[in-house]
């Protein structure tokens, strides 16, 4: 239990969004939870669940949902963005007339934005100058965080280490744990692309080419965030840590993982535009894959399993060519 109840907003109501909601509600604070639909808003305030992206779970009474967007961050402390990715611009420049200056802002999303090819940070400086942000990231299923399970994630930020430790004990619960970095460019380098690497680990499984295979590809995979996120600026030892290594790992093992589980549906030869007609939900790592494929190629970065999922995803590749393709590569150091 948290020593001092504080307003949360979290905008986003999906299955992470809910269930962070959970997770800070039943530490004792008052959490509002911003739905883009407010029929799901409504619901959720009446029968206290989210039956669309987090069935089963009885969401505690500190819960309030609310389709107004100055509604859900009126009085807030700190303010969650818990969105896909593409939409986050446009929230931020709707939160910059409703925000106080001292609002602690924490992103909750993993990608790239495809139309100017920078991580979310990037884009937050851009709309809100100074303005104090932090990114949430690392190993987290929402069914699970909901459900009370143990669960350690990264709280990365570069404001200054008083300001931050603040932001953790707010965050953290019995069974919720902070880890603080000072490294948001790595956070959200490796939150983005370990999903692009996921759907590379679900093709090799749905072609069953092997567990060997499998570990390969999370291993190189670790290398193409790796170098990235150097030449973003970013700390090596992140990579190690839960927002890399750890989060990586839980995405590519799991079928309750979109982004594992849509490349393994490709593998298993199923058609892109079937599997989607059949989600509520898409992977982020399907618009990633387009953003890192860009960067890579802009910044002159080796990025190849990246640019091989963008290939299958956006550019008609099949499957066995860009396998081929991947096996046929030069041999290099490891280290490379």
């Amino acid at each position: 239990m948290t020593q001092h109840a504080h307003t949360m907003a979290i905008i986003g109501a999906g299955a992470w969004g809910t269930a962070l909601a959970q997770v800070f509600a039943e530490a004792g604070h008052n959490v509002t939870l911003y739905a883009r639909d407010a029929g799901l808003a409504a619901v959720i305030n009446k029968i206290h669940r989210n039956d669309v992206y987090l069935p089963h779970i009885v969401l505690n009474n500190r819960i309030r949902a609310t389709a107004q967007l100055a509604e859900a961050v009126s009085g807030a402390h700190i303010v969650l963005l818990v969105t896909p990715t593409q939409f986050v611009r446009d929230l931020l420049a709707q939160l910059k007339s409703l925000l106080k200056t001292d609002v602690f802002l924490v992103n909750g999303a993993k990608g790239i934005e495809i139309a100017s090819g920078k991580i979310l940070s990037e884009v937050a400086a851009e709309i809100l100058p100074g303005h104090p942000y932090a990114v949430l990231s690392g190993p987290t299923f929402a069914s699970e965080v909901a459900r009370g399970l143990p669960t350690a994630v990264t709280l990365a930020t570069t404001t200054p280490a008083y300001q931050a430790q603040r932001w953790v004990q707010m965050l953290s619960s019995k069974t919720f744990r902070p880890y603080l970095s000072h490294d948001p460019v790595g956070a959200e380098i490796s939150g983005a692309v370990k999903n692009v690497i996921a759907i590379a680990c679900g093709i090799v499984e749905g072609k069953s080419l092997g567990q060997n295979a499998k570990a390969a590809v999370m291993t190189r995979g670790m290398a193409e965030i790796k170098r990235l996120g150097l030449k973003k600026g970013a700390d090596a030892d992140t990579f190690l840590g839960l927002s890399g290594i750890g989060d990586l790992t839980l995405t590519c093992h799991s079928p309750i993982s979109r982004n594992y589980s849509f490349g393994l549906e490709l593998g298993r030869g199923h058609a892109m535009k079937n599997i989607l007609a059949g989600r509520r939900t898409v992977a982020e790592g399907i618009t990633t894959a387009k953003a890192v494929a860009s960067c890579a190629r802009d910044l002159k970065i080796d990025m190849p399993i990246c640019i091989a999922v963008n290939q299958i995803l956006h550019h008609a590749a099949t499957v066995d060519d860009i396998v081929a393709e991947l096996l046929s590569r030069h041999l290099r150091p490891e280290r490379d």
